[in-house]
């Protein structure tokens, strides 16, 4: 059929060595992709202060005032 490998005094077929490398590297990604994720802050201002924050603030009021809807 193939060439075989001996792994562990036992004769390995070359097809099932490379369906458990994708095996080896696949699980560990697809495990991930389902694992808990963080809620992100959407409305967190990364501002060194309270003034600077109530700038921002006011900055984005003004922009979404200024913005037309429906865009």
């Amino acid at each position: 059929m193939g060439a075989e490998y001996i792994v562990f005094g036992r004769a390995v077929p070359t097809y099932k060595l490379a369906l458990a490398t994708y095996a080896a590297i696949g699980l560990p990604i697809v495990a991930k992709s389902f694992g808990s994720k963080a809620p992100a802050n959407v409305n967190a201002i990364p501002a060194a202060s309270q003034d600077e924050e109530a700038f921002i603030r006011e900055f984005i009021k003004a922009a979404e005032e200024d913005q037309p809807k429906n865009v």
